[in-house]
């Protein structure tokens, strides 16, 4: 019984710092932005200090600003997600094939996923530049376009940019799961079904597929949660513009709190998104469950 105890208190010793920390960085920003959200705290309200209730949610859930947000930040979420699934996997695919400098290519493959967002978001930006930009170069060179195009201060083409930056700098990522999850994969089966006669279409559908759909449920649970919070692409390349028309929840809690100054409203919104983060990992979670079973 003693040394039990001490093994436990000893334990309770290795555990403490963690702990400390998940509390000091975790738990009291979570309670201390709930707070914020149900009591007034804004510095240019006459009403600062005041209980709110559910007032600040009402209002921002009957408001067309955030639906619009959601509605923005859904689409790149899901275009994003999608590009660097279907391209992941195509990647992985020829990756997992076995011909010259097949090695080479998959040493450089994570180099657009090793740099950091902020020099990603500057060299896209830099590239679709309406002035000098070498996109604009290479378009025109190629007779697809007739002249330089404004593309990130045009509000039909900024938000495809910006999913076309954030798509290029992960998909890398996917590939690696995908190329991890195929080389896992026993060729013998394949063998199998050419001798059954399956060609390669049904091989992929019947074989391959199959067995990268946990990888796959893993790679779009990852980058749907983190799609959804994205906000330093949004900062460094558009900043919300032009238009709001890349304006996502996130920036807009930015927005709120460090330009208007309406810290409530900020941490509101911040509410918001970790619900709607909260639910779609519940989702997802009972759909990986599904698929296990």
């Amino acid at each position: 019984m003693r040394l039990r105890k001490a093994e436990e208190r000893y334990a309770a010793g290795l555990l403490a710092p963690s702990m400390i920390v998940v509390f000091g960085v975790i738990i009291i920003p979570i309670i201390t932005t709930f707070i914020y959200s149900i009591v007034n705290i804004d510095p240019l309200s006459s009403h600062q200090g005041e209980f709110a209730g559910l007032s600040f949610y009402i209002r921002i859930l009957r408001s067309a600003q955030f639906w619009d947000d959601l509605r923005r930040t859904l689409y790149f979420t899901i275009v994003s997600t999608a590009i660097e699934t279907v391209f992941g996997l195509l990647i992985a695919i020829l990756l997992n094939q076995k011909f010259p400098g097949v090695s080479l290519l998959r040493s450089i493959i994570i180099i657009p996923w090793a740099i950091p967002t902020v020099v990603n978001g500057s060299l896209w930006k830099l590239m679709l530049n309406g002035e000098y930009g070498v996109i604009n170069a290479i378009l025109v060179r190629l007779h697809i376009i007739s002249g330089y195009q404004s593309w990130l201060g045009n509000p039909k083409t900024a938000m495809l940019c910006i999913i076309i930056a954030d798509a290029w700098k992960m998909t890398p990522l996917a590939v690696i799961f995908f190329l991890a999850a195929l080389q896992g994969i026993d060729h013998t089966i394949y063998e199998a079904a050419r001798v059954d006669g399956a060609g390669a279409l049904r091989s992929f559908t019947s074989i391959t597929l199959p067995a990268l759909r946990p990888t796959m449920m893993v790679i779009i649970v990852m980058r749907t949660v983190e799609k959804f919070k994205a906000f330093d692409i949004f900062y460094l390349m558009t900043r919300g513009g032009p238009a709001n028309s890349t304006k996502t929840l996130m920036y807009d809690t930015y927005l709120q709190a460090f330009s208007n100054l309406n810290y409530s409203e900020a941490a509101t919104y911040a509410y918001l998104i970790a619900l709607a983060v909260a639910l779609m990992t519940l989702i997802y979670v009972k759909l990986m469950k599904r698929e296990e079973g």
